[in-house]
C-alpha cells in the first residue's frame, strides 16, 4: 500500500523551484539597483514593481503546491496538514495584501507571520513517531526542522533590526519551508517502497 500519493512528488518539489525562479526572475527585472542579498522579497512584489506579476503569481502556485501536498499528506497528523494547508492559504493572503511601493505595511506583514508561523511549526505538529512513522515524521526530525525554521526567522528579524542582509536571511528560511514538504513526502515514498506501515500501527488521529 503507498501511503502518499505519487503526485505529491510533484507538488512538494515544485513548490522551492516555483518559489527560486520567482524571485530570481523578479529580481532580474528589477536591475542592478536591486541587492538581493539586503532587500526583502516583499520589494519584489510590491505594487509597480517590474516583477510584481512574477512575484506574486510564484507565491500563487507555491500556496497551490503547499495546499495539494497537505491533500497527499495522509500519513501525516491532521494538525500537521491542516497548518501545510494554512501555510498555503497564508500565501494567497500575501499576494491578496502585498506591500506598498513605499514603506510598510501592518496587513502584509501579519499575512507574511502567519504564513510563516504555520509553516515553521507544521514539521512538529505533522509528526506522530512509533517505528512505522517515516523519518522525516518522526519527532526527532520534524523538531529539528521546525527549530531550524524558527531560528531562520530569528536571524531574518535580526538582520532587519540591524538593516544588515535581510534578503539573504528570508531566502534562506523560506527556501527551507519550501523544501520541507518535499523532504517528507520523499521520505514517505521511500518508506512506502520498503516497508508500508500498518494503519494499526498509527495513531487513530492519524488515519
Amino acid at each position: 500500500m503507498r501511503i502518499v500519493p505519487r503526485w505529491a512528488l510533484l507538488s512538494s518539489g515544485c513548490a522551492p523551484v516555483l518559489l527560486i525562479v520567482g524571485w530570481a526572475i523578479a529580481g532580474a527585472l528589477e536591475g542592478p539597483g536591486y541587492d538581493p542579498l539586503t532587500r526583502t522579497i516583499s520589494v519584489l512584489g510590491a505594487y509597480g514593481r517590474p516583477g510584481y506579476w512574477v512575484m506574486n503569481g510564484a507565491l500563487a502556485a507555491l500556496g497551490v503546491c503547499h495546499l495539494l501536498t497537505a491533500w497527499g499528506l495522509r500519513v501525516a497528523s491532521g494538525a500537521g496538514r491542516l497548518a501545510l494547508g494554512g501555510g498555503g492559504l497564508a500565501a494567497f493572503l500575501v499576494v491578496a495584501l502585498p506591500a506598498p511601493s513605499s514603506g510598510g505595511s501592518l496587513r502584509h506583514g501579519t499575512a507574511t507571520v502567519i504564513g510563516f508561523t504555520l509553516l515553521a511549526v507544521w514539521p512538529v505538529l505533522a509528526a506522530w513517531g512509533g517505528g512505522a512513522a517515516p523519518w522525516a515524521l518522526r519527532p526527532g526530525p520534524a523538531c529539528a526542522a521546525t527549530a531550524l525554521m524558527a531560528a531562520g526567522g530569528i536571524w531574518f528579524m535580526a538582520e532587519m533590526q540591524l538593516h544588515g542582509i535581510a534578503g539573504l536571511a528570508e531566502r534562506v528560511v523560506t527556501a527551507v519551508q519550501s523544501l520541507w514538504p518535499f523532504v517528507v513526502v520523499t521520505s514517505c515514498l521511500a518508506r512506502s517502497g520498503s516497508r508500508s506501515p500498518e494503519r494499526d500501527e498509527q495513531p487513530a488521529g492519524h488515519r
